[in-house]
């Protein structure tokens, strides 16, 4: 009996990895590329709009508080109209917000508003369009993948993170040398990525099915095998406490664990939208400035997965998240203080090895400090919370560079975070029970 189900359990796990992981990267990959290709597009954007530094580091940010706000009634949404519909919808919504972006000069010119204050609308509008696509893609996996196997299958579908900035970067910047219809390469490169977002959107309409009862491509015993091994673990957790996002956000664990994420996500997004603008100070083409950009994002995905396949096998999360943390911190540190060009570079390879490795190193600790329905509370409050640095990091970078007119202070400021991040995770109580039962596979017979 055992074989059999070893043998279904295979084929269908198989099956739904070959048939979903590829696909949601694309989705992940088509999304991160919108979300931080501002970087680039800054590079000739700021003065075509009169934007001070200031000004684009509060207008990156403001995509995260748009997320913020629109995060928990994105999820709600998704669970009324059905996980496939939704994420296209966000998916086509928001290469359209990202697509008007080429269009700020003439939408100033129609309302008289300033391009500033455009900018910063867009960015608003582009962080509420894309609110909840994550934590959905996460819940998507969750009707497909019984708990042991998510941890592998989360980090894999992370790989886009790194991936879409690798491919990314170079893409970004040989469309800023385009021009034509009078428009100026940064436009186009808002157009050009916002394309694969609207035309992904409708391809997931096509290609995902809701759940694996809907799978024409599954046997009926492997589609069994998938019911009812997930409807075990349901029960299972029906059974623990549950509370609401409300209640995690007051629980010192969760607020613990948000900010770890939160000093994370400053560090990371502190210096992803100002590396090209780093980078292109050293005096090359737009051209060799997404090449180099993509430097940081190979050695990110080397460490994402050595560091995470480290910490799978020997069971432990938060000294590997530390130490990831600190790695980060040492290496934008000491790109801040640092001239040589070479150095800056390489230094900001070894932060990226620690920045691309905490999360999914970091997402399996929440399951082991709560249990159930609880842990879906407490990683949707740690998400909104974390994701607001998202706000933070590129404000602080931006408002410090028109300030001292370097960059040393944000990085030495980003860098602290990562440290303080560190020293948090250090200090976090998790239950090794609760920790390995959140991997311990749940037989179905």
């Amino acid at each position: 009996m055992g074989t059999m189900i070893d043998d279904v359990e295979k084929r269908a796990i198989g099956k739904i990895m070959r048939r979903l992981i590829p696909f949601l990267i694309l989705c992940y990959f088509v999304a991160y590329l919108d979300r931080v290709n501002v970087g680039f597009a800054k590079l000739h954007m700021n003065e075509s709009l009169g934007l001070s530094e200031a000004a684009y580091g509060l207008g990156a940010g403001l995509f995260f508080i748009g997320y913020f706000f629109f995060e928990v009634p994105s999820n709600i949404l998704l669970e009324r109209f059905g996980a496939r519909r939704w994420i296209a919808r966000i998916m086509i919504s928001w290469g359209i917000v990202s697509a008007a972006f080429a269009f700020i000069p003439s939408m100033s010119a129609a309302s008289g508003l300033s391009s500033e204050w455009i900018f910063y609308f867009l960015r608003l509008l582009l962080g509420a369009c894309e609110a909840g696509f994550f934590p959905g893609i996460i819940f998507y996996l969750t009707l497909w993948f019984p708990a042991v196997y998510r941890a592998r299958v989360i980090s894999l579908f992370m790989l886009a993170i790194p991936i879409s900035s690798i491919v990314g970067s170079p893409i970004s910047g040989l469309l800023l040398n385009l021009s034509g219809l009078s428009l100026q390469g940064w436009q186009w490169l808002f157009i050009c990525e916002a394309l694969p977002s609207i035309l992904v959107g409708f391809a997931v309409l096509i290609f995902l099915p809701d759940f694996p009862r809907q799978a024409h491509w599954l046997q009926p015993d492997e589609i069994n095998w998938v019911q009812s091994t997930l409807e075990l673990e349901r029960k299972r957790t029906v059974d623990h406490e549950h509370i609401s996002v409300l209640q995690a956000l007051t629980d010192p664990r969760i607020l613990a664990c948000a900010v770890v994420y939160f000093c994370l996500n400053a560090a990371s997004y502190g210096v992803a939208f100002f590396l090209p603008t780093i980078i292109k100070a050293f005096g090359v083409t737009d051209t060799q400035t997404g090449l180099i950009a993509a430097l940081p994002f190979v050695f990110g995905a080397i460490g994402m997965v050595l560091l995470g396949r480290h910490s799978d096998h020997t069971g432990e999360r938060k000294m590997h998240v530390a130490g990831a943390l600190i790695l980060a911190a040492v290496g934008i540190g000491l790109a801040g203080l640092v001239s040589s060009p070479v150095l800056i570079v390489g230094l900001l390879c070894l932060a990226q090895i620690g920045v691309s490795a905490v999360p999914p190193m970091f997402w399996p600790m929440p399951a082991g400090m709560l249990t159930g329905a609880s842990a879906a509370a407490g990683i949707a409050a740690i998400n909104s919370l974390g994701n607001l640095s998202g706000f933070a990091g590129p404000f602080a970078m931006g408002y410090l560079k028109d300030l001292t007119g370097g960059f040393t202070a944000g990085l030495l400021l980003l860098a602290l975070m990562g440290l303080i991040g560190a020293l948090v995770a250090i200090r976090l109580r998790i239950d090794p029970l609760l920790e390995r039962s959140a991997r311990e596979p749940v037989m179905a017979h």
